[in-house]
């Protein structure tokens, strides 16, 4: 690896410690709420924005989603045990 990818690799890990007890805390309660956002989403888009089924639906499934990336890295990284 280069000096400039293990530098700047560096400072990514540096911004986001998953030692620290607020950056555990706020990524898991982050992925809280992207997985359960997703049905409320798609009801906000649909009934309320009056946006396109195919829209509303594909927004909602991608909240769903990133969510439970969020929470798969989490648990890889064993910030969730």
């Amino acid at each position: 690896m280069t000096e400039k990818k293990q530098k700047s690799r560096g400072r990514i890990s540096a911004r986001v410690d998953l030692s620290s007890r607020f950056w555990k805390t706020f990524l898991v309660v982050l992925a809280a709420f992207l997985t359960f956002i997703g049905p409320y989403i798609v009801y906000v888009l649909l009934n309320v924005l009056e946006i396109d089924y195919a829209v509303s639906m594909v927004s909602g499934f991608g909240f769903i989603i990133a969510g439970l990336v969020l929470i798969w890295y989490l648990i890889k990284n064993k910030v969730i045990s």
